[in-house]
């Protein structure tokens, strides 16, 4: 049975996570309001707007990616599928929690694993929509995205944390660390079986610029646009727009802090995100992290992109390798906005996919 709170209370009720985080910064929704909170087992529903939540996790499953549920009259449109066919069944469960309305579609922001590896398990009933792109990857026409060094080097690590956390179970001697510990390895011990059965499924209706929704209202029809402003952090990048709410869901495109670019468009993704600051909205929800208010921070990542790609276009024409400039390279100058960058350095992957850019 799900909890429901009120935003203005979930401090002193001591909820953890996006709720709490949301009021401790002043965090108000589309109405000018705390938002209000709603809790199964695994998920967390904040909502947005009327009939809109942002959905993230509990910790008790390892979902890896937001969510977004959009409820009408008669039916459910659910944004990203997370990242496991487990973490998707406690996804559907939970969203039967919250509403009886049956789901009609699932949108996929992109193809990686943590945002559409929840696929599989949604009936046959649901349309599944993302862009031509995300489908030409999920049906492997263009290889097995299961071997693909982006899902291999977020995923093959988990045997690893699975057996030291073990290992920190059997050390533990605090009885109460010793249970968050267990809690924690049952969770990836739980996300590791999962990823053994995951099957890429791929979206059934494509768009390539836009497609538009109109989903029942009591009161009117809630216009829901399906927008690829352009490549990004991949080649099929699909945003959600609910101009009336004036509410935009990004995906990876647009994060709170710095999103991976291991499969991305740096010189494209700076100009879409040109074409994201065009749109009238108040409120971006991001695939991770936390709801961002106004667009102060899309400049703030095109600056770093820029930045990045400049430098590391100096540094390789100097002959330096890939891994090498990872080290080395200097994004201190961003660290007021990304409190990740501690000193010189960058994700190697970002550094490579801009090397083999550079050698196109």
């Amino acid at each position: 049975m799900y909890k429901k709170k009120n935003g203005f209370n979930l401090a002193a009720l001591g909820l953890a996570g996006s709720g709490l985080l949301m009021v401790m910064f002043g965090y108000v929704n589309a109405q000018g309001e705390a938002p209000e909170v709603i809790e199964t087992d695994s998920h967390r529903f904040t909502r947005m707007a009327e009939g809109v939540y942002q959905v993230t996790g509990t910790g008790t499953v390892y979902l890896m990616s937001n969510a977004l549920m959009i409820v009408g009259d008669e039916d459910v449109l659910l944004v990203d599928s997370h990242v496991t066919p487990n973490a998707a069944n406690a996804l559907l469960r939970s969203v039967a929690e919250v509403t009886d309305k049956p789901v009609r579609y699932l949108v996929n922001t992109h193809y990686h694993f943590d945002h559409a590896h929840g696929n599989q398990v949604f009936p046959d009933q649901v349309e599944i929509i993302g862009h031509s792109f995300t489908r030409t990857k999920l049906n492997g026409e263009m290889g097995n995205v299961l071997t693909e060094a982006t899902h291999l080097s977020f995923t093959e690590g988990v045997p690893a944390l699975v057996e030291s956390l073990k290992a920190q179970v059997a050390a533990a001697t605090d009885p109460a660390e010793r249970a968050k510990l267990q809690a924690d390895l049952e969770v990836q011990e739980a996300h590791m079986i999962s990823l053994r059965e995951i099957v890429p499924t791929p979206p059934n209706i494509t768009l390539e610029d836009k497609m538009t929704l109109y989903q029942t209202l009591s009161d009117g029809d809630r216009e829901i646009q399906l927008l690829h402003l352009g490549r990004a952090h991949t080649a099929g990048d699909v945003m959600v727009y609910l101009p009336q709410e004036r509410l935009i869901f990004t995906g990876d495109a647009m994060l709170p802090s710095l999103s991976y670019m291991g499969d991305s468009f740096p010189q494209d993704w700076v100009q879409t995100l040109e074409e994201l600051k065009k749109l009238e909205f108040d409120i971006m929800l991001p695939g991770h992290g936390a709801p961002v208010q106004g667009k102060e921070k899309i400049g703030h990542f095109q600056a770093y992109i820029g930045d990045l790609w400049q430098k590391t276009s100096a540094m390789k024409a100097q002959g330096l390798t890939a891994e090498q400039v990872a080290e080395q390279i200097d994004m201190t100058n961003h660290a007021p906005n990304y409190g990740q960058i501690r000193g010189p350095g960058a994700d190697v992957r970002a550094i490579r996919r801009i090397y083999a850019l550079l050698d196109e």
